[in-house]
């Protein structure tokens, strides 16, 4: 089995990697490969409504020269999926599209339109959020990348709290004890998951 993560963040390796690895640490100690795809640095273009995906019904999306597709078919390939995005701002804006960074949003706009055009392609994955945040908003955030999950018809485990940390400079979010405890519980929940839907 394999989940694939996605760090929506800017800061490559900063507090929203960190929370990852943490739900990660679990996943592996239950026999799960992992792996972590970083979008910082390789800026992410929203859909453009041009429904070529529907047409072509290859699996992609027909807006090439970034890192999407190949998130499509690292997506396609996993059992269990992680959208991981720090908090920007409380309120929607049309930059952020509520909280959630744009690179994180535009990968959630074109993978999905792509999913449904292709008969629904994210059926029955696995799909956890994971959220860091400075203070406030990350409820927000979070509801953000679970309506990709929830209209892609996947499945999403739950945890002790909402998947979120707490930390605004790099390695902060370690001090967030109750925030380190969601994360394990969300990757116990997750491998526990996805090994019932094997049997």
């Amino acid at each position: 089995m394999r989940v694939v993560a996605f760090n929506g963040s800017a800061r490559k390796d900063g507090n929203t990697a960190l929370l990852v690895r943490h739900v990660f640490a679990e996943l592996e100690n239950e026999g799960i490969e992992t792996e972590l795809v970083q979008l910082a640095g390789k800026p992410v273009r929203g859909c453009i409504a041009c429904y070529k995906c529907f047409e072509n019904k290859d699996h992609h999306c027909a807006v090439i020269g970034d890192i999407v597709n190949e998130c499509i078919d690292k997506m396609l390939a996993a059992d269990g999926i992680i959208l991981a995005s720090p908090t920007y701002f409380a309120n929607a804006t049309p930059e952020t599209l509520a909280n959630a960074t744009p690179e994180t949003l535009a990968l959630i706009a074109r993978a999905g339109l792509v999913a449904k055009a292709n008969g629904e392609m994210f059926r029955r994955k696995v799909g956890a959020a994971v959220i860091a945040v400075r203070r406030g908003g990350a409820i927000h955030a979070f509801n953000s990348v679970n309506h990709f999950f929830f209209i892609s018809q996947m499945i999403v485990p739950g945890s002790s709290y909402w998947n979120l940390g707490i930390g605004r400079d790099v390695g902060e979010v370690e001090e967030d004890l109750e925030g380190l405890a969601t994360m394990k519980n969300l990757g116990l929940n997750m491998a526990w998951l996805l090994k019932r839907l094997k049997d």
